[in-house]
């Protein structure tokens, strides 16, 4: 297996495991007020850029770790460059990462269109943000093995 094919392998997993302990982590702190309350909106508010920071920090912790083990493992450097079927493959996964949370975000703001609660709109974007870094890595993933 390849030094990228170990790493988005490496990213999917731990896009899982941040993601999700950090759903399990807010779970109990879920509001009980009323579906609109300003309370609501500070929550999911707070829920969004406290997971945009945690998962930023955990993928740098991470990637440093994985690069002191793999270097440990093999006895082999990162590779310092990235040829041009490295640069495709990330263009190609940068796409359709990026269709995938349009795709998200056009639904949650449809959901408001039909009236359905605020909650819903944040959730949408919530899961189309992991749904979108999701793809990304199986996409990588993909190229890497089958080619492009």
């Amino acid at each position: 297996m390849t030094y990228q094919e170990k790493k988005s392998i490496v990213s999917l997993i731990s896009t899982i495991l941040i993601f999700g302990a950090y759903c399990l982590y807010m779970y109990p702190q879920f509001p009980e007020g009323g579906l609109e309350s300003t309370e609501t909106f500070r929550f999911w508010g707070s829920f969004v850029l406290v997971l945009m920071l945690v998962s930023i920090v955990a993928h740098i912790i991470i990637s440093i770790i994985f690069n002191i083990v793999f270097r440990i493992t093999t006895r082999e450097k990162e590779p310092k460059f990235a040829d041009e079927l490295d640069k495709l493959i990330e263009l190609k996964a940068n796409r359709i990462s990026f269709f995938v949370f349009i795709i998200g975000f056009l639904i949650a703001m449809g959901s408001l269109v039909i009236d359905m609660p605020s909650q819903a709109m944040f959730m949408i974007l919530i899961a189309s943000g992991f749904l979108s870094d999701l793809t990304g890595s199986v996409t990588k993933l993909y190229h890497y093995r089958k080619g492009v």
